[in-house]
């Protein structure tokens, strides 16, 4: 079934779920021993159904937010002076939305656009987690948990009466359509405030440390490559053989647990943490962020990783002197031909279609392989009969429809695009800006300053 399909159906799915574990439990306790649910403990669970319904429907219909078309990074001083070393920032830029993509953000396959500080689009709320609805979701997850752990408590005791009462006659007891249905809303409210407490764990660990799920994946791919350097000298090989050293970064966006809670939850009052008709984050409040100060000034996030970057593709055309700096084609032309360029570097496949460089795997086994090969001719011996299959098969190796190195997963086996995100943006697009824009951005410095 197609993923807008599973959308469409998610809401009213989710909604059904919730009706059918909270109004079919409350007449099966009102019958049911040892006491008949009282008035207080009945205003109660309408109140949890009534704040989980509403705070589910306002993580699915909030807007996740848009970045605004003329925003820019901003600079300091230093950097439109100097342009010094330490202070430059690394520009994101999104080829989809042709726009500045800030700090933390991504571009949404589902959403079809940049969201600030994405964490994941969730298929049950069809609709991304983001700085504007997270502490939407937070707080349907949060109700949603304490609600059906109330409601589990109520039908617990239930079940432990019907069980000390198993010796009666079964005319005394309840009626087996009661019986069955007790056991049939226990054991659905069982399965999914189990999954619902995971799901609140792992996101209130994420508030906490001012992660995002997404970040999480950075993370441990940063860890990865920081492995991979370790054994190979504290350098990998990115696009055209340039060596990139690898250093540790630190995570900048963990400021301190209140304050990672209250950045997350948009409000520095903990009321209105728990509040359900607290206000939505403006999405002017999730395109800067302050960091923790642990990396030097300009050092941005994720961490540099070679297979995110370029490979300068070679020119097929001779060089004429006599038309260097003469330009006669048409600019829809010139646009086309840019577009085109940009999806050439970093790849090793000739395809026709989006080409992706070679797993991180394949790669360094071609270059052991090309090693021993070079050693033993050196040396005079043929050793290559024993690893002759597996070198076969890596020098085979094709990119099949969303493979490559962008298709690494973490420890969990999750790619980017499982969260959402648009693998084809995030990996080859980031850093690219058009010459265009960066020249319009430096008149707009130059006039700022001359004025």
């Amino acid at each position: 079934m197609p993923f807008f399909t599973i959308q469409q159906c998610a809401i009213p799915a989710v909604t059904f779920l919730v009706c059918l574990i909270a109004y079919p439990s409350l007449w099966l306790l009102r019958r049911l021993g040892p006491q008949p649910l009282t008035q207080r403990q009945s205003i109660i669970l309408h109140v949890y159904a009534a704040v989980i319904i509403y705070c589910y429907y306002k993580a699915c219909f909030t807007d996740p937010g848009r970045i605004p078309k003329d925003w820019v990074p901003k600079q300091s001083e230093s950097v439109r002076g100097k342009n010094s070393e330490e202070e430059r920032q690394r520009q994101r830029w999104c080829r989809k939305c042709q726009a500045f993509k800030p700090p933390r953000a991504h571009h949404c396959k589902t959403c079809e656009r940049c969201i600030p500080r994405m964490d994941h689009h969730c298929p049950w709320t069809a609709n991304c987690v983001s700085h504007t609805t997270f502490p939407h979701f937070v707080r349907f997850l949060f109700y949603a948990v304490a609600g059906m752990s109330h409601l589990e408590c109520l039908l617990g005791s239930r079940m432990y009466h019907l069980w000390t009462q198993s010796d009666l006659p079964s005319y005394l007891g309840p009626s087996p359509g009661l019986m069955f249905g007790l056991f049939f809303i226990t054991a659905l409210n069982s399965v999914v405030v189990f999954a619902l407490f995971i799901l609140l764990a792992r996101t209130l660990w994420c508030l906490g440390a001012n992660t995002t799920t997404i970040e999480g994946w950075e993370i441990e791919r940063h860890e990865t490559l920081l492995r991979r350097a370790r054994y190979l000298g504290g350098v990998l090989e990115g696009p055209n053989g340039a060596k990139i050293r690898i250093t540790r970064q630190e995570y900048p966006w963990d400021i301190g647990i209140f304050s990672n809670i209250a950045q997350g939850m948009g409000s520095w009052n903990p009321l209105a943490w728990f509040w359900p008709f607290s206000f939505t984050p403006s999405v002017e409040s999730g395109l800067e962020f302050r960091d923790n100060g642990l990396e030097a000034p300009g050092t941005t996030w994720p961490p540099p990783d070679p297979d995110r970057m370029f490979r300068i593709a070679p020119t097929e055309r001779a060089f004429d002197p006599s038309k260097a700096f003469t330009h006669s084609m048409d600019p829809d032309e010139f646009y086309k031909r840019q577009q085109a360029d940009r999806m050439r570097p970093s790849f090793d496949t000739d395809t026709s279609e989006l080409r992706r460089r070679q797993p991180f795997h394949v790669r360094y086994d071609k270059k052991s392989s090309q090693r021993r090969r070079d050693e033993d001719y050196a040396y005079g011996t043929d050793n290559d009969s024993d690893g002759e299959e597996h070198e076969q098969d890596s020098h085979d190796w094709q990119p099949k429809p969303g493979e490559g190195e962008e298709g690494w997963r973490n420890s969990e086996g999750e790619r980017l695009e499982d969260f959402g995100v648009d693998e084809d943006v995030e990996f080859y697009d980031e850093d690219d800006v058009p010459l265009g824009e960066l020249m319009k951005r430096k008149n707009l410095i130059n006039n700022g300053t001359t004025h």
